[in-house]
């Protein structure tokens, strides 16, 4: 059994939310990596993961070292070196604890990683597509102002200067040509389906469509399934 097919048996009825909040990061986190376009900022369930992750730390800090942090702040690089330096025997269930904490971390890091890659790419796509921009976080959406902000200043200077006004502007759409890149979602991605899903998917600008099921695996275009993806009636692997 893979993580995959372990994916496939959580449904989340009836499980407690801290039970879901595990399979519901690494599913997000999988579909981020997988679509080529930034998908919806899941607010509830980062709350959650993030608060989850903040109550470990606090708790492997007052069980490992009462008072190393008289200000109830701990900060997570000095509760690892701890538990670190903890001798396996006399505390086995921080171990355990730390591992699943370290686990969290990393879904959560390289998921972020993935959005914040993806807000760079296509920075201006974003913050000028209403669509596209309520996906954002607040932080994610202030990232991607002074990134642009930035970049707009760095062009400014070192070229953008000596080219007459109307050349200037970085989302030019003269000629019918749009200057500002945008992801492709026609990129083939990997997509299984979680329910049986009745009206069958067509696939634009061919004359092929399909019936997916639970459980079937095609290889399609992002923009066929893009829309029982983001409703939850399938998922990318």
């Amino acid at each position: 059994m893979d993580i995959d097919d372990i994916l496939t048996e959580v449904s989340g009825d009836g499980l407690p939310l801290e039970t879901q909040d595990l399979p519901e990061l690494t599913r997000a986190w999988v579909t981020e990596r997988s679509a080529p376009e930034l998908l919806p900022w899941p607010s509830a369930l980062m709350e959650r993961v993030l608060d989850r992750i903040h109550q470990q730390v606090s708790h492997v800090a007052k069980s490992s070292a009462p008072s190393a942090n008289a200000a109830g702040r701990v900060q997570i690089e000095v509760v690892e070196e701890q538990v670190g330096n903890m001798d396996p025997k006399t505390n086995f269930r921080l171990i355990i604890i730390q591992t699943e904490l370290e686990r969290f971390k990393f879904l959560v890091r390289s998921y972020l990683r993935t959005r914040i890659a993806k807000i760079d790419k296509h920075t201006l796509h974003i913050l000028t597509s209403p669509t596209q921009s309520a996906r954002l976080s607040e932080p994610e959406r202030q990232y991607a102002t002074n990134h642009q902000a930035l970049l707009q200043a760095h062009y400014q200077s070192s070229f953008l200067a000596q080219f007459p006004t109307s050349l200037q502007r970085l989302d030019d759409t003269a000629g019918g040509i749009s200057m500002i890149e945008q992801p492709d979602v026609d990129t083939a991605v990997f997509v299984r389906g979680l329910r049986d899903i009745d009206e069958p998917i067509i696939v634009e600008g061919t004359d092929i469509d399909f019936e997916l099921r639970r459980g079937d695996v095609y290889v399609v275009r992002w923009s066929a399934v893009r829309e029982w993806v983001l409703s939850g009636d399938a998922e990318l692997i």
